[in-house]
C-alpha cells in the first residue's frame, strides 16, 4: 500500500476506476477522432492535449475547432458554449461535489463534471459515495479522453493527408445525440423546430448561424415550459403525425 494512503481510501480508488472503466470505454473511439481531426484541420498535434486540457467539453471542443479556426470572436463563442452545455448547470444541482473535503478537489471537480461522470456518480444512490470515489471517476474520465486525443494526434501527424472523411465525426456525433434524446421524447416538434431555426440562421446571418439558432432554440424551450398551453399545442408526437 503506498505510504500516506488508508486502506479505504485505496479501496474507493480502485472501485472509481473499476466503475469508469466500461463507460469510459466509449470515450476512446471520441478522444482518437478529434485528435486526428484536430491535425487535420492544421493544428499542430499539441495543440490537441491544451484544447483537452483548456476546454474539456466533449462536443464544445469539436465546435471549438472550426469556432478558432474562423476566429470567432470571444463573445460568440461563449455564448456558444453556454448553449451546447447548459444541461451542466442542472448536473451541477444534484452533483455530490459536498462529499469531496479539499476546496481544490471540489474545484477540480465543477471543471471535470462531463456527461460521463455525471451518469456513473448519479446511478448512486444520494450519500452512498465518497469525494474519494467521485474524484477518481473524473480523473479516470479525463485521462480516457486526452490520451486517446494526444495518440490519435500523432497518429495523425504520418497519415497521409489525401485521407478524408475525420472532419464527419463532429456531425456523426451529434446525429447520435440527436437521436438518442428524441428516442426518449418522440416530439417531432423539437427536431424540426431545430431544423427550421438552422435554416432561418443560414439565410439570415450565415456567419452566426448556429449561434442565432442556438439562442432562439433554447429561448423557444423556455418559453414552452413556462408555457404549459403553448407547450401543449407545439407537441407533436409520433402517433399524433
Amino acid at each position: 500500500m503506498p505510504s500516506g494512503v488508508s486502506r479505504e481510501t485505496l479501496s474507493e480508488i480502485k472501485g472509481g476506476v473499476k466503475e469508469t472503466w466500461a463507460v469510459g470505454l466509449g470515450l476512446i473511439p471520441l478522444g482518437l477522432a478529434f485528435g486526428l481531426l484536430m491535425v487535420q484541420s492544421g493544428y499542430a498535434w499539441w495543440w490537441t492535449p491544451i484544447f483537452s486540457t483548456v476546454i474539456y467539453a466533449g462536443s464544445m471542443e469539436f465546435l471549438a475547432i472550426n469556432l478558432v479556426a474562423t476566429g470567432i470572436g470571444p463573445g460568440s463563442a461563449a455564448l456558444t458554449g453556454f448553449m451546447v452545455n447548459f444541461r451542466h448547470i442542472f448536473y451541477g444541482l444534484t452533483y455530490p461535489r459536498d462529499q469531496i473535503d479539499s476546496a481544490v478537489g471540489r474545484a477540480y471537480s465543477t471543471y471535470a463534471l462531463t456527461d460521463e461522470s455525471y451518469a456513473i456518480v448519479s446511478a448512486r444512490p444520494p450519500g452512498h459515495i465518497t469525494g474519494t470515489r467521485v474524484l477518481t471517476i473524473q480523473i479516470v474520465c479525463q485521462l480516457l479522453w486526452v490520451i486517446p486525443g494526444i495518440i490519435g494526434a500523432l497518429a495523425g501527424e504520418v497519415i497521409p493527408d489525401n485521407i478524408t472523411g475525420m472532419e464527419f465525426a463532429l456531425t456523426a456525433l451529434f446525429v447520435v445525440l440527436a437521436w438518442e434524446s428524441f428516442a426518449n421524447n418522440r416530439d417531432w416538434s423539437l427536431p424540426l423546430t431545430a431544423v427550421g431555426l438552422g435554416v432561418l440562421g443560414a439565410v439570415l446571418v450565415p456567419g452566426q448561424m448556429l449561434v442565432l439558432a442556438l439562442v432562439a432554440y433554447f429561448v423557444l424551450l423556455i418559453l414552452r415550459y413556462r408555457i404549459p398551453r403553448l407547450d401543449d399545442a407545439l407537441k407533436l408526437k409520433v402517433g399524433e403525425a
